[in-house]
């Protein structure tokens, strides 16, 4: 009995673990949902700020908040390209590292602009912006030739496959279809073989005797050699012994005629007259 407490405690046990472990997942997994949705509405929010304010401002203001706009944009298309092509790729997790240093630079430059946004000195802004025009242009230079860089990569080894599996596809046609193959073969064969083989056998015919003029440009059989044959044929009928007058009787004839059946009720045929 106890024994059998101390099982149900410990699959009691087990099963609370197993559920506050769930539990937890459960819950992780729904936070880092609503992080993400957070994170991107807010991304969205700023980006739709920033193009406002590029489009309906003038000045430095208007030139720094596109310059975060770019900057946002090329940073963030890069990212989403090397971490999508990382998964196939294992050769761009050195190009990943990278990135995230530039990206150290990206956000940092991102604050300096975002905190510049609010700067009350408008010629102080204005002798700031060249040099913020070539630290953001230098960064998006370098996060487009990453990006550009891996869907190069990537379409060429698209390309390699592709063609890899199109000559393995020819070849396995050709296989399916090799019947077409043999049978031009034997038609070429039949084509260039045929008047020459007919003309062959003709002419053997001919030089055999089976042809149409053999009978009339045979030569005749020598006359020694048709004496002998003669001879050896008179001689075979003479050894052979001549049946005797009771051995021809008795041999039954090949068909020989059956009787014909009588009736009782036929007629007994007359005998003919002798006057």
């Amino acid at each position: 009995m106890e024994a059998a407490l101390i099982i149900f405690a410990l699959m009691l046990m087990a099963l609370v673990g197993l559920a506050v472990y769930a539990t937890v997942k459960v819950v992780g997994v729904a936070k880092r949902g609503v992080e993400r949705t957070v994170t991107q509405a807010r991304r969205t929010v700023e980006d739709t700020t920033l193009r406002a304010k590029s489009l309906g401002q003038f000045g430095p203001a208007a030139t720094l908040a596109q310059l975060r706009l770019d900057l946002r944009t090329s940073m963030r298309a890069t990212r989403e390209t090397l971490e999508h092509g990382v998964r196939s790729d294992a050769s761009l997790h050195e190009s990943l590292a990278l990135f995230e240093r530039l990206s150290a630079h990206g956000r940092e430059l991102d604050e300096e602009l975002k905190r510049l946004e609010q700067e009350p000195d408008k010629a102080h802004l204005a002798s700031r912006l060249p040099d913020l025009r070539d630290r953001t242009s230098r960064i998006t230079t370098a996060a487009d030739s990453l990006r550009f860089a891996a869907n190069d990569r990537a379409r060429r080894f698209a390309e390699d496959d592709l063609s890899t599996l199109s000559a393995q596809i020819d070849l396995e046609s050709g296989a399916l279809r090799h019947w077409s193959a043999s049978e031009s073969a034997s038609e070429s064969a039949t084509a260039e073989t045929g008047p020459a083989g007919r003309a062959g056998a003709g002419s053997g015919q001919a030089a055999g005797g089976f042809g149409p003029g053999a009978g009339a440009g045979a030569a005749p059989p020598a006359a020694g050699s048709g004496s002998g044959a003669a001879s050896r044929s008179a001689g075979a009928a003479a050894d052979t012994p001549a049946p005797t007058g009771d051995q021809g009787a008795q041999r039954p004839a090949l068909d020989p005629a059956r009787p014909t059946p009588t009736y009782p009720w036929q007629k007994t045929p007359r005998p003919e007259a002798t006057t």
